[in-house]
């Protein structure tokens, strides 16, 4: 069976081809530049060079695959949902095209409610039009990954964290390298079928209150989470030079689970992965902080 990765440079990507190997199965990388290929991977995997923006390229790099692990790429522009609206017609044209019949797409919690979650209703849109293809496809609705604290340092070494959501308020964590173990095993076994939604939790839900405490043990000085307004967070994205339209489309992804959401897959067995927020931090962040 031929596996292709996209995003294999990305948090869950460089996992999962190293997941695969270990498999015994020589993945297919997919990336933007070829010249970015970790050495150590050249002799056990194969690389195609495609832009997951560009449709036809897409198409070109994904013949003779039979499985892929699909990734919407960050947006590279000023319109976010105008990207990942060229990266569901990337994928869907290249699974029309070359036969591809397992796709296992790298979604997120929230994406359930379709509309009013900002960057995640381009995630919403591409499960939407995968699901209208005759293909066996499963939905990764993942949590709140664990790396984006690495965009936070500053806050975090200050001492405050400026949050949307209220402090006390919990959700899924979750460590990519462990949607990367979820995502091999699905790509890798042929028990399931149809049209599939799992949900990747981390081991516990929590809140801003609960990292901060777990960042000022580990760093060993005081570390809070403050609630701010909409405001405020919008003039912090637009002081930082991001445009008007990706500010909001950031905003939504929190004002939009913010009022009585709840999340369409139940913490279970399935959707419960095992790394710690603590061990992560110990292990990838704390020489950081």
């Amino acid at each position: 069976m031929r596996i292709a990765v996209t995003t294999p440079n990305g948090h869950v990507g460089h996992h999962l081809a190293r997941a695969l190997v270990r498999a015994g199965v020589r993945p297919l990388l997919v990336m933007r530049d070829r010249s970015r290929m970790d050495d150590e991977l050249r002799e056990v995997a194969d690389v195609a060079e495609a832009d997951s923006l560009n449709a036809g390229e897409i198409v070109d790099a994904t013949r003779g695959v039979d499985a892929l692990y699909w990734v919407d790429p960050p947006s590279m522009t000023d319109d976010p949902l105008a990207d990942y609206a060229r990266a569901t017609e990337a994928v869907t044209a290249a699974v029309t095209a070359n036969g591809i019949g397992r796709v296992v797409f790298q979604s997120s919690v929230g994406a359930e409610k379709r509309h009013g979650a900002g960057e995640i209703d381009g995630l919403a849109a591409t499960e939407m039009a995968l699901d209208e293809l005759d293909i066996d496809v499963t939905h990764l609705r993942c949590g709140y990954f664990f790396t984006n604290l690495v965009m936070q340092l500053d806050a975090i070494r200050s001492g405050t964290i400026p949050v949307l959501l209220p402090p006390d308020s919990r959700m899924s964590w979750v460590a990519p390298r462990d949607i990367a173990d979820v995502a091999a095993g699905l790509l890798l076994s042929t028990s399931w079928s149809g049209r599939r939604v799992q949900a990747v939790h981390g081991p516990a839900d929590l809140s801003w209150n609960d990292v901060a405490a777990i960042l000022a043990s580990e760093r060993g000085t005081p570390v809070k989470a403050e609630q701010i307004a909409d405001d405020e967070m919008r003039r912090i994205y637009l002081s930082a030079g991001i445009s008007q339209s990706a500010a909001e489309a950031l905003l939504g992804m929190s004002t939009g689970l913010r009022d009585g959401f709840t999340p369409e897959q139940a913490r279970t067995v399935v959707s419960t992965t095992p790394t710690t927020l603590r061990s992560w931090v110990s292990e990838e962040l704390t020489h950081d902080l």
